[in-house]
């Protein structure tokens, strides 16, 4: 099992030597890799309902100062060696198609293949419209577009597209990545979320806690991944070939246990239940779980990711 935690990208952890010093201790403490998210604007007035809350609302804290993502990422490789940088997620409509693939192929290139490459199609219309990005409507084509220009671009040695939304031909586009491929987990619990998965992902990536598509009990969760292996044999690939990763974006003791239909809520409790329920989504073929370890200051999220390595990452592995 792969276990990953969050490295900050907005917030008062933000300053460099709080990235560095998160980034260095978790490579220390041997987690396999870090997470990043993405916001490049946040609009003061969001009518869009945010995927995770029951209320619908985007979490406090909107309006802290916030770091673009890939360059956080890019940060954090230089101030690492054997740390995997996972963006979750990255937006993909975010940012221009052509130039989303120099920036991961470059950091690819630049962190010697530690690159995992966690991607939704976005949810905030406001934040799409202040970017300047194609219909908020049509997110989900643009998003497998996009996917599909940077697949040609790290791949072909004379590259050319013809789509909706980009076209090119009769370029160069060395370096290519270092790894052949940049794994691809797809984040999103929904129905064109599996199916983007299974049409070109290389993992599912689901939060457990979206009160529209909960994957919050082990029951729920394995009736997600009978779902995801029949859309992947009927978009004609081996079920096998998609593997499950899984994210928590708290910690143990954040929630008090909780149960749905007589089952208790997956990661809600102490280290031993979080224990059991890494141990039990592992017996379901999740290989990679990640967890939001972050405490009120720098210490504190120090001693965070210290306690969770010693009580529960110990206990798995």
């Amino acid at each position: 099992m792969q276990i990953g935690c969050s490295a900050p990208t907005s917030g008062p952890l933000i300053d460099p030597d709080s990235l560095v010093r998160i980034a260095t201790e978790a490579e220390m403490l041997g987690y396999d890799y870090v997470t990043v998210s993405d916001h490049v604007i946040i609009p003061t007035s969001i009518a869009s309902r945010y995927p995770y809350s029951d209320s619908g609302e985007f979490p406090s804290g909107a309006a802290a100062p916030r770091l673009e993502q890939l360059t956080a990422a890019t940060f954090i490789a230089a101030s690492t060696s054997k740390l995997r940088i996972v963006t979750s997620v990255m937006v993909v409509p975010h940012r221009p198609a052509v130039l989303t693939a120099k920036i991961l192929a470059t950091l690819d290139y630049l962190s010697k293949g530690r690159l995992t490459l966690g991607i939704g199609a976005g949810w905030c219309e406001e934040e799409f419209a202040a970017i300047g990005t194609p219909p908020f409507a049509e997110r989900g084509a643009v998003t497998d577009e996009w996917m599909a220009v940077c697949r040609e671009l790290w791949t072909a040695d004379a590259p050319k597209f013809e789509g909706k939304y980009v076209q090119f031909k009769d370029v160069l586009f060395p370096p290519k990545p270092v790894q052949q491929p940049i794994p691809i987990w797809v984040g999103g619990e929904s129905g064109p979320a599996l199916r983007r998965t299974a049409k070109y992902g290389d993992a599912w990536y689901p939060i457990g806690t979206n009160p529209q598509f909960p994957m919050d009990t082990l029951t729920r969760y394995k009736a997600g991944v009978v779902k995801l292996r029949g859309l992947t044999e009927k978009a004609g690939r081996d079920p096998k070939a998609v593997g499950l990763a899984y994210r928590v974006s708290s910690n143990p003791e954040a929630q008090p246990k909780g149960t749905v239909d007589g089952e208790r809520k997956l990661f809600t409790g102490t280290a031993a239940d979080w224990t059991g329920d890494i141990k039990a989504l592992q017996d379901v073929g999740v290989t990679s779980c990640d967890f939001g370890l972050f405490g009120a200051s720098l210490a504190a999220t120090i001693d965070n990711m210290r306690r969770f390595r010693d009580d529960v990452v110990a206990k798995v592995r």
